[in-house]
Protein backbone atom coordinates (compact mmCIF):
# COMPACT_ATOMS: atom_id res chain seq x y z
CA UNK A 1 0.00 0.00 0.00
CA UNK A 2 3.00 2.21 0.84
CA UNK A 3 5.68 1.49 -1.44
CA UNK A 4 4.29 3.85 -4.44
CA UNK A 5 4.49 7.04 -2.08
CA UNK A 6 7.82 5.37 -0.31
CA UNK A 7 9.72 5.07 -3.98
CA UNK A 8 8.27 8.96 -4.82
CA UNK A 9 10.45 9.87 -1.52
CA UNK A 10 13.06 7.29 -2.04
CA UNK A 11 13.49 7.12 -5.48
CA UNK A 12 15.86 10.10 -6.02
CA UNK A 13 18.02 9.79 -2.57
CA UNK A 14 18.55 5.93 -3.48
CA UNK A 15 19.83 7.08 -7.49
CA UNK A 16 22.24 9.28 -5.80
CA UNK A 17 23.30 6.81 -3.35
CA UNK A 18 23.71 3.99 -6.34
CA UNK A 19 25.76 6.92 -8.01
CA UNK A 20 27.79 7.44 -5.44
CA UNK A 21 28.32 3.48 -5.07
CA UNK A 22 28.81 2.88 -8.97
CA UNK A 23 32.32 1.49 -9.27
CA UNK A 24 33.50 -1.57 -11.37
CA UNK A 25 33.71 -4.36 -8.73
CA UNK A 26 30.17 -3.84 -6.96
CA UNK A 27 28.16 -5.04 -9.23
CA UNK A 28 24.22 -5.01 -8.08
CA UNK A 29 24.53 -8.76 -7.87
CA UNK A 30 27.08 -8.35 -5.07
CA UNK A 31 24.52 -5.77 -3.73
CA UNK A 32 22.03 -7.98 -3.51
CA UNK A 33 23.77 -11.21 -2.40
CA UNK A 34 25.01 -8.49 0.37
CA UNK A 35 21.84 -7.78 1.27
CA UNK A 36 20.90 -11.62 1.89
CA UNK A 37 23.76 -12.20 3.76
CA UNK A 38 23.02 -9.44 6.58
CA UNK A 39 19.00 -10.77 5.78
CA UNK A 40 20.03 -13.92 7.15
CA UNK A 41 22.63 -12.80 9.76
CA UNK A 42 19.62 -11.11 11.65
CA UNK A 43 17.49 -13.90 11.64
CA UNK A 44 20.22 -15.74 13.40
CA UNK A 45 20.75 -12.81 15.68
CA UNK A 46 16.95 -12.71 15.75
CA UNK A 47 17.27 -16.49 17.14
CA UNK A 48 19.89 -15.77 19.75
CA UNK A 49 18.24 -12.84 21.38
CA UNK A 50 20.43 -10.54 20.03
CA UNK A 51 17.30 -7.78 19.27
CA UNK A 52 19.51 -4.17 19.07
CA UNK A 53 21.81 -6.41 16.39
CA UNK A 54 19.02 -8.02 14.68
CA UNK A 55 17.86 -4.41 13.84
CA UNK A 56 20.65 -2.75 12.67
CA UNK A 57 20.98 -5.94 10.14
CA UNK A 58 18.17 -5.68 9.40
CA UNK A 59 17.94 -2.25 8.27
CA UNK A 60 21.39 -2.82 6.47
CA UNK A 61 20.01 -5.65 4.32
CA UNK A 62 16.91 -3.85 3.56
CA UNK A 63 19.39 -0.52 2.44
CA UNK A 64 21.16 -2.81 0.59
CA UNK A 65 18.26 -4.23 -1.30
CA UNK A 66 17.16 -0.99 -2.11
CA UNK A 67 20.36 0.18 -3.77
CA UNK A 68 20.62 -3.08 -6.18
CA UNK A 69 17.56 -1.99 -8.46
CA UNK A 70 18.74 1.94 -8.93
CA UNK A 71 21.92 0.52 -9.51
CA UNK A 72 21.18 -1.48 -12.34
CA UNK A 73 19.64 1.14 -13.70
CA UNK A 74 22.21 3.28 -13.98
CA UNK A 75 24.32 0.71 -15.37
CA UNK A 76 21.43 -0.10 -17.69
CA UNK A 77 21.63 3.87 -18.49
CA UNK A 78 25.13 3.96 -19.91
CA UNK A 79 25.11 0.56 -21.74
CA UNK A 80 26.82 -1.83 -19.60
CA UNK A 81 26.40 -5.02 -19.34
CA UNK A 82 24.05 -6.76 -17.65
CA UNK A 83 20.73 -8.65 -17.16
CA UNK A 84 17.57 -7.41 -15.67
CA UNK A 85 16.22 -10.59 -15.99
CA UNK A 86 18.71 -12.27 -14.36
CA UNK A 87 19.23 -9.86 -11.42
CA UNK A 88 15.35 -9.74 -10.92
CA UNK A 89 15.33 -13.64 -10.35
CA UNK A 90 18.15 -13.58 -8.02
CA UNK A 91 16.55 -9.94 -6.08
CA UNK A 92 13.18 -11.48 -5.77
CA UNK A 93 14.48 -14.50 -4.30
CA UNK A 94 16.65 -13.23 -1.88
CA UNK A 95 13.75 -11.09 -0.77
CA UNK A 96 11.64 -14.38 0.48
CA UNK A 97 14.97 -16.31 1.67
CA UNK A 98 15.37 -12.38 3.70
CA UNK A 99 11.30 -12.20 4.63
CA UNK A 100 10.88 -16.19 5.71
CA UNK A 101 13.93 -16.42 7.36
CA UNK A 102 13.75 -13.69 9.65
CA UNK A 103 10.27 -14.67 10.68
CA UNK A 104 11.61 -17.76 11.72
CA UNK A 105 14.17 -16.25 13.54
CA UNK A 106 12.24 -13.72 15.41
CA UNK A 107 9.52 -16.87 16.11
CA UNK A 108 12.47 -18.85 17.80
CA UNK A 109 14.33 -16.10 19.74
CA UNK A 110 10.64 -14.99 21.16
CA UNK A 111 9.39 -18.26 21.85
CA UNK A 112 12.89 -19.02 24.10
CA UNK A 113 13.15 -15.72 25.46
CA UNK A 114 9.25 -15.17 26.63
CA UNK A 115 7.56 -18.12 26.12
CA UNK A 116 5.83 -17.08 23.61
CA UNK A 117 3.50 -18.83 21.34
CA UNK A 118 5.20 -19.57 17.93
CA UNK A 119 1.27 -19.90 16.03
CA UNK A 120 1.48 -16.46 14.93
CA UNK A 121 4.62 -16.42 13.12
CA UNK A 122 4.02 -20.15 11.25
CA UNK A 123 0.59 -17.89 10.05
CA UNK A 124 2.21 -15.26 8.54
CA UNK A 125 4.74 -18.12 6.57
CA UNK A 126 1.61 -19.43 5.48
CA UNK A 127 0.41 -15.81 4.97
CA UNK A 128 3.67 -14.81 3.16
CA UNK A 129 3.39 -18.38 0.58
CA UNK A 130 0.04 -17.64 -0.80
CA UNK A 131 0.37 -13.69 -1.19
CA UNK A 132 3.93 -14.52 -2.84
CA UNK A 133 2.21 -17.10 -5.03
CA UNK A 134 -0.29 -14.73 -6.01
CA UNK A 135 2.02 -11.80 -6.99
CA UNK A 136 4.38 -14.21 -8.52
CA UNK A 137 1.92 -16.56 -10.93
CA UNK A 138 0.40 -12.80 -11.85
CA UNK A 139 3.57 -11.29 -12.99
CA UNK A 140 4.49 -14.76 -15.44
CA UNK A 141 1.11 -15.12 -17.03
CA UNK A 142 0.59 -11.06 -17.38
CA UNK A 143 4.25 -11.12 -19.51
CA UNK A 144 3.13 -14.41 -21.55
CA UNK A 145 -0.33 -12.65 -22.54
CA UNK A 146 0.71 -9.22 -23.13
CA UNK A 147 -0.58 -7.57 -19.83
CA UNK A 148 2.26 -6.77 -17.51
CA UNK A 149 2.74 -3.85 -15.30
CA UNK A 150 6.05 -1.69 -15.94
CA UNK A 151 6.98 0.28 -13.13
CA UNK A 152 10.16 -0.08 -13.38
CA UNK A 153 11.03 -3.20 -11.77
CA UNK A 154 11.51 -6.88 -13.09
CA UNK A 155 8.33 -8.35 -12.10
CA UNK A 156 4.67 -7.21 -13.08
CA UNK A 157 3.77 -6.46 -9.31
CA UNK A 158 0.17 -5.89 -7.90
CA UNK A 159 -0.65 -3.56 -5.54
CA UNK A 160 -1.98 -4.57 -1.97
CA UNK A 161 -2.32 -3.94 1.25
CA UNK A 162 0.78 -5.43 2.23
CA UNK A 163 3.76 -4.37 0.93
CA UNK A 164 7.67 -4.56 0.93
CA UNK A 165 7.79 -0.78 2.91
CA UNK A 166 4.73 -2.41 4.82
CA UNK A 167 7.17 -5.31 5.59
CA UNK A 168 10.01 -3.99 6.92
CA UNK A 169 8.12 -1.82 9.09
CA UNK A 170 6.52 -4.80 10.97
CA UNK A 171 9.88 -6.58 11.12
CA UNK A 172 11.38 -3.69 12.25
CA UNK A 173 8.86 -3.51 15.09
CA UNK A 174 9.60 -7.18 15.78
CA UNK A 175 12.95 -6.51 16.69
CA UNK A 176 12.51 -3.42 18.64
CA UNK A 177 9.82 -4.68 20.56
CA UNK A 178 10.32 -8.49 21.25
CA UNK A 179 7.98 -8.66 24.00
CA UNK A 180 4.75 -8.43 22.25
CA UNK A 181 5.82 -9.88 18.90
CA UNK A 182 3.60 -12.47 18.74
CA UNK A 183 0.78 -10.42 19.18
CA UNK A 184 1.83 -8.12 16.08
CA UNK A 185 2.21 -11.37 14.16
CA UNK A 186 -1.22 -12.43 14.77
CA UNK A 187 -2.38 -8.99 13.14
CA UNK A 188 0.63 -8.95 10.17
CA UNK A 189 -0.48 -11.99 9.37
CA UNK A 190 -4.08 -10.70 8.97
CA UNK A 191 -2.78 -7.99 6.87
CA UNK A 192 -1.14 -10.34 4.53
CA UNK A 193 -3.58 -12.56 4.21
CA UNK A 194 -6.40 -9.44 3.35
CA UNK A 195 -3.84 -8.76 0.61
CA UNK A 196 -3.38 -11.90 -0.67
CA UNK A 197 -7.16 -12.25 -1.11
CA UNK A 198 -7.23 -8.77 -3.20
CA UNK A 199 -4.10 -9.87 -4.90
CA UNK A 200 -5.99 -13.03 -6.05
CA UNK A 201 -9.67 -11.29 -7.45
CA UNK A 202 -7.62 -8.31 -8.85
CA UNK A 203 -4.88 -10.55 -10.68
CA UNK A 204 -7.77 -12.56 -11.90
CA UNK A 205 -10.12 -10.24 -12.80
CA UNK A 206 -7.06 -8.57 -14.72
CA UNK A 207 -5.72 -11.54 -16.63
CA UNK A 208 -9.41 -13.01 -17.94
Amino acid sequence: MLDAAARRVLDAPLARAAGALDRPWLSPDRLTALGLALGLGCAVAAAVQWWGTALVLWLVSRVADGLDGPLARRRRAVGAPGDAGSGGFFDITADFCVYGSTVAGVAVGVTHAFGAPWEPFLAVLLAYYVNGTAFLAFSSIAERSGRQLDDGRSLSFLGGLAEGTETIVVHALWLLLPTVAWQLAWGWAAVVAVSAVHRMWVGYRSLR
